[in-house]
């Protein structure tokens, strides 16, 4: 309820905004796993001055973010996110604000290197 409470107070808040502000919204994809790299993740996005709306979702791993482009880019917020241990499709995080994550929110990043050891003795 509480959470309810909130988005319907910051939506009326971004209504009165939106009128003065050139208001933007994008979607992008953050790796993640939990409700606790939920948390991490809106929190990094909206300590982004400018940014009114943050919220990811971890079954789709998508972000959407609305944000007032007079104050700031979506850039700052691919960078923020990355800084707070997540990889977007802009930015990756350092392995050290990566290794920084619980164990349970240390999502999978192997993807890029698929072909690493193709190479090495195959035997038949």
């Amino acid at each position: 309820m509480k959470r309810k409470m909130l988005s319907l107070l910051s939506m009326l808040l971004i209504g009165t905004v939106a009128v003065f502000a050139q208001s933007k919204t994008e979607k992008f994809e953050v790796k993640g796993n939990c409700g606790m790299c939920e948390k991490r993740i809106e929190k990094a996005a909206n300590s982004v001055e400018g940014v009114s709306k943050a919220d990811w979702n971890k079954e789709t791993e998508m972000m959407t973010v609305t944000f007032d482009e007079g104050k700031t880019n979506v850039h700052k917020v691919h960078m923020a996110i990355a800084k707070a241990g997540h990889d977007t499709k802009m930015h990756k995080a350092s392995d050290e604000a990566y290794e920084k994550l619980p164990g349970c929110c240390k999502y999978d990043r192997t993807e890029s290197k698929k072909d690493s050891d193709d190479h090495h003795g195959h035997q038949h």
